[in-house]
């Protein structure tokens, strides 16, 4: 495991404590608390995972799948679940061979989400990444409704060593992606990146103009690969899914970037979105750094969350 990824897991991990306190200590004392599995103990397992924001469609699954190991392999000690319990979870969060083709392939990557969320330095962080494994990217500043936006991602870019096009405020973002798939184009770049305004409270009009920039695309680059990616707050719970709902109706979202992964207590989210929405966590940000973004990693995050020393 290479240093940056090592680093990286260490602080996942100890982002994770507050998350780790609040479901798997409570797991820990329900197999210890109880002699045999029988309903409460189940009941009492689903209230934890529950309260523990893993989502109540995610339990159930779980759950489900606990129960028909349980019966499958005739256990009996609830001290003998807790690996399936952990596997299960596992399960329920694995990301597809394919959840990163975008990386390989010409492609234009657009990021939503609200403002707050970490969205602008998600893209940037982004763009160093795919820049450090020698693709040549260039970001469009189509968030143009927030004066900061627009330095904050020249800032990334500069950093990152990539072309930006766009960022002035009251810009028509619109037209700020045209020029940015045209640019692309021309100069044969392999991802284009664009950071996007995020306003739910708006909707309608945010709705008008993702279809507009979404048309533009469609039209411009037809051949490019196309992924939507929405940023959420890992510390916002069940909010953050009711977000991604919302912007689930206004685009067709490929994957998600769950940030302030550390000192949530909150972190079952990322069990929740998954299974709720079918729409995989592809990348999970713990920090400030380049670094601190890394590709999501369901062994790496169940690990990291029950404190198991895995292969990492």
């Amino acid at each position: 495991m290479s240093g940056e990824k090592k680093g990286f897991f260490g602080r996942l991990k100890e982002g994770l404590t507050k998350t780790r306190d609040n479901i798997v200590n409570g797991i820990d004392d329900l197999f210890h608390g109880y002699s045999m599995i029988d309903e409460d103990f189940y009941e009492e397992l689903e209230e934890i995972l529950i309260m523990g924001d893993i989502g109540v469609n995610a339990t159930g699954e779980i759950l489900d799948r606990l129960r028909d190991q349980v019966k499958e392999q005739h256990i009996k000690e609830p001290a003998d679940c807790r690996q399936l319990l952990i596997d299960s979870i596992r399960e329920q969060m694995r990301v597809g061979e394919t959840a990163y083709d975008f990386e390989k392939e010409q492609s234009v990557v657009l990021v939503i989400g609200v403002n707050g969320v970490g969205k602008t330095t998600s893209v940037g962080k982004l763009a160093g990444k795919l820049k450090a494994q020698g693709r040549k990217v260039i970001l469009a500043a189509a968030d143009t409704f927030r004066a900061a936006a627009g330095e904050q991602l020249t800032e990334w870019a500069n950093r990152a060593g990539v072309e930006m096009i766009g960022g002035k405020e009251g810009q028509d973002p619109a037209a700020v992606i045209y020029d940015a798939v045209n640019a692309a184009k021309a100069r044969h770049a392999d991802v284009l990146l664009c950071d996007t305004a995020g306003r739910l409270h708006n909707k309608k009009n945010l709705m008008e103009e993702l279809k507009k920039i979404n048309r533009i695309i469609d039209k411009e680059f037809p051949e490019a690969h196309r992924e939507n990616l929405v940023v959420l707050d890992g510390t916002t719970g069940q909010n953050a899914l009711q977000q991604a709902r919302e912007f689930g109706e206004v685009a067709d979202l490929t994957g998600i970037i769950l940030t302030k992964m550390d000192g949530t207590a909150k972190g079952g989210i990322a069990v929740a979105i998954q299974s709720e929405l079918h729409v995989p966590v592809k990348y999970i940000g713990v920090g400030e750094t380049v670094e601190d973004l890394q590709k999501f990693d369901s062994d790496e995050f169940v690990n990291a969350l029950f404190d198991i020393k895995g292969e990492n």
